[in-house]
């Protein structure tokens, strides 16, 4: 998959300001909150509770997929330019096929990673989509990088960085595994749904004429927040 766009020329258009400052919104309330946070609510429950409970984990699996700003910003620089629904299927199901196994495995087997380095590694997976699309890669270095084994490789972070998250919270063993396969159907089931959403705006914001003057400075503007996010998560790193 290549860039659409070789010229870079800034676009002036309000309907793209638009756009862009709502991005910059959810990203600014992301870092606030911490990627992959656990709301304290939802924590104490997970806590409290005993045995097999399908349907809260699958509510607390979509609910984390929807509010998950670092997941909808990678997800929406990995269908940006997909026109395909062929192609949007095989992305999407890579990144959940990576999200989805480091998440069981990584509960499953305490495999738990410092919450800042991961959470950094998750921000660089944005910044290193909106360059991937930006054509930076064939510029700099004369060739591309292989999309699809990216998406997978930057879906076992993500999903790396939700299961650290969840082993701070000593889920209870009676119940685990049903409970983890529910919370990772209620991901996949958020997953749709904000990429519905994307896919719905997407398409009316490729008619426009613009279209490809905005994407320019819309995958810079992605890239900044992945800077942000990466740069949150260091100073936390060294500040903690």
């Amino acid at each position: 998959m290549h860039s659409a766009f070789a010229d870079g020329r800034p676009w002036r258009s309000s309907r793209a300001a638009a756009i862009l400052t709502a991005l910059a919104a959810m990203m600014l309330h992301a870092t606030a909150a911490a990627a992959h946070n656990v709301t304290e609510g939802d924590a104490g429950y997970i806590q409290e509770i005993w045995g097999v409970n399908i349907i809260p984990f699958m509510y607390l699996g979509a609910k984390h997929m929807v509010t998950g700003y670092d997941h909808i910003l990678f997800l929406l620089g990995v269908v940006f330019f997909l026109y395909k629904m062929k192609d949007v299927g095989i992305y999407v199901s890579l990144f959940a096929l990576g999200h989805s196994t480091t998440m069981l495995l990584g509960v499953w087997f305490g495999w738990g990673i410092n919450a800042y380095v991961i959470d950094a590694i998750i921000g660089l997976s944005v910044v290193y989509k909106a360059l991937d699309n930006l054509g930076a890669y064939q510029r700099w270095f004369g060739f591309q990088p292989d999309t699809k084994v990216a998406t997978l490789i930057f879906g076992f972070f993500h999903g790396t960085g939700l299961a650290t998250k969840i082993l701070d919270y000593d889920i209870a063993p009676d119940g685990l595994l049903p409970n983890l396969l529910a919370f990772n159907v209620g991901v996949e089931l958020g997953q749709i749904m904000a990429l519905a959403v994307i896919l719905i705006v997407m398409g009316y914001w490729r008619r426009s004429p613009a279209f490809l003057r905005q994407a320019y400075t819309a995958n810079v503007v992605m890239m900044s927040l992945g800077f942000i996010l990466m740069g949150y998560q260091i100073t936390g790193f060294f500040v903690a």
